[in-house]
């Protein structure tokens, strides 16, 4: 289809203006984590380093970067496992209830977050709270499985579309088991997207803030978390600024990894 010169540049100012809306604010959450004005005055009176000194000497901010880790590659473990066993059993099988199964899995990442954090919250403290399982860190973890399992399946499960039932086939001729076929054939085909679906996994469980409000207890703060309480403070604002910029750089390297390894692989480089 081809587009004339008016349509094309129409196209491309609408293009920039959304890019624009998008990244032009982190940029400048990038530039005033540098900004040696604390009440951020633009143009900035100057550049330092001074807020990021401060950030890592922050016990909270450090003690929050922590919790994001540990929770973010919990859910990420979760996520691989299950999304996996999933993704193969939906599509290697044919069983009844197969397209259901399907749509439960992939539901959770299309319900709006305060909802999964209110049905979360209702059934921790139903099912957790009577044997003795508070909120905390475990509630936090299994909160964003929910959600991770999702990306994990949908990663797995277009790569195994691609991956041609006569393989498998072939090597079972050959006289190999089940979990020999996995282990030589369909694990080395689908690595990479293992590997994208769990970096897009952890990248969406270390920056998520609506359900962990919902499932995390009164001493249990992730990052997001600790940005949100520190936002209103005016002596907290510029390392707030750094935490956030440092957030964004976490977020984006595993996102362009991930999307390297998908097009990488989409050209046929398994």
């Amino acid at each position: 289809m081809r587009l004339s010169r008016t349509a094309r540049v129409v196209l491309g100012c609408v293009t920039a203006a959304g890019l624009a809306v998008v990244y032009v604010p982190l940029l400048l959450v990038l530039l005033n984590s540098f900004n040696a004005d604390r009440s951020f005055g633009w143009p900035p009176s100057g550049l330092t380093g001074r807020w990021w000194r401060a950030a890592l000497h922050s016990d909270g901010a450090r003690e929050a970067l922590l919790t994001s880790l540990k929770a973010g590659l919990a859910a990420t473990a979760i996520a691989l496992v299950l999304g996996t066993l999933a993704a193969y059993a939906v599509h290697r099988h044919r069983f009844f209830g197969r397209r259901t199964v399907s749509f439960l899995l992939v539901l959770p990442i299309a319900l709006p977050g305060i909802v999964s954090g209110i049905a979360l919250n209702a059934a921790f403290r139903t099912v957790l709270d009577p044997i003795g399982i508070g909120f905390g860190l475990f509630t936090v973890v299994v909160g964003h499985a929910t959600f991770c399992v999702v990306i994990v399946f949908n990663n797995i499960g277009a790569r195994l579309r691609r991956i041609a039932p006569s393989l498998a086939e072939a090597s079972a001729d050959l006289g190999a088991r089940s979990w020999q076929t996995f282990r030589y054939v369909t694990f080395p085909a689908m690595r990479s997207a293992l590997f994208a679906g769990g970096l897009l996994a952890f990248a969406l469980s270390f920056d998520e803030i609506v359900v962990t409000t919902f499932t995390a207890g009164p001493g249990t703060r992730t990052l997001p978390i600790w940005i949100y309480e520190n936002l209103a403070r005016p002596h907290q604002a510029p390392v707030v600024n750094v935490v956030a910029a440092l957030l964004i750089l976490v977020s984006v390297v595993p996102v362009y990894i991930a999307q390297r390894l998908s097009s990488d692989t989409a050209g046929g480089r398994l």
